[in-house]
């Protein structure tokens, strides 16, 4: 959230989302930001959250957008990923990346060094634990003795990767469901995410993996006409009208994707409401 919310309104949103049918709901993993002209600010803790709505809601599936592997040990969050899935029934899915933000690593003493090789060795023992793998693992930056997953999950999360880097698509391409981009990568047009949706085959092709496999998620910023302003103007980014907005999702999956995660300007329960009698 790029303003403060407190747990109730939490609960009003994500209820309000399941009501009029949207499908997922997503919390940003983040802990600070501050230098950018606007006051300091973060959201609440990512996994906390999750675990808290997962006993609110019964159908929506929930995810971070995108967790930071990079803010725990990587069995550590394994663990608690599993233990989000278990509480929501199966509904997890494991958005996953580096993280960007350096302002939140140095605040929190989070190394922001290395981080496409700290990513690559978290990422082998998350992906493995939640595969039911026991995991022994000696790696420059992170190790594992023996390490399991107890009780036994259910099931593996539905994995995502948030990243067009070149080091982490090729790390996750081969193993994760879903990969998914923000809106400000792709100028949030459907032609920019088809562009974008082409370097991801190529990036597939290079991994030994079909592209025709992996599922393609987009993030779209909608504004409504009489929004606050939570997010401020990009350049090359036009925000979509709710008005627009059914025309926008038919040429986005015209595009290729095959989910659309809506951003919307303000972030409320009022305009979740409105945007699913838009969709109805």
């Amino acid at each position: 959230m790029e303003r403060e919310v407190r747990w109730p309104e939490y609960v009003a949103m994500a209820l309000a989302a399941e009501e009029v049918g949207f499908d997922s709901v997503w919390v940003g993993d983040h802990y600070l930001y501050r230098g950018d002209g606007r006051p300091e600010r973060g959201p609440w803790e990512a996994w906390t959250l999750l675990a808290g709505l997962a006993t609110v809601t019964s159908r929506v599936r929930l995810g971070p957008l995108v967790a930071c592997l990079n803010f725990h040990p990587p069995a550590v969050l394994a663990k608690i990923a599993a233990t989000v899935d278990e509480v929501s029934d199966g509904r997890l899915v494991l958005g996953m990346g580096a993280g960007w933000n350096r302002t939140e690593f140095d605040a929190f003493g989070i190394p922001f060094d290395h981080r496409g090789s700290r990513f690559e060795e978290s990422f082998q023992i998350v992906r493995r634990l939640l595969d039911g793998e026991r995991v022994t693992f000696a790696g420059r930056w992170h190790s594992t003795s023996d390490a399991v997953l107890l009780p036994k999950p259910g099931g593996r999360p539905t994995l995502m990767v948030g990243s067009t880097g070149p080091r982490v698509l090729a790390a996750t391409l081969p193993h994760v469901d879903v990969w998914n981009t923000w809106y400000d990568l792709f100028a949030n047009t459907p032609d920019g995410f088809a562009r974008e949706s082409r370097t991801i085959d190529h990036a597939c092709e290079r991994a030994g993996r079909d592209p025709v496999t992996l599922e393609r998620s987009a993030c779209l910023l909608v504004r409504f006409p009489d929004g606050s302003g939570e997010r401020p103007d990009e350049p090359g980014v036009e925000p979509v009208d709710p008005s627009d907005l059914g025309a926008a999702l038919d040429a986005f999956a015209d595009a290729g994707a095959d989910e659309v995660i809506l951003v919307c300007d303000p972030i409320t329960e009022r305009s979740i409401r409105s945007l699913g009698a838009t969709l109805g």
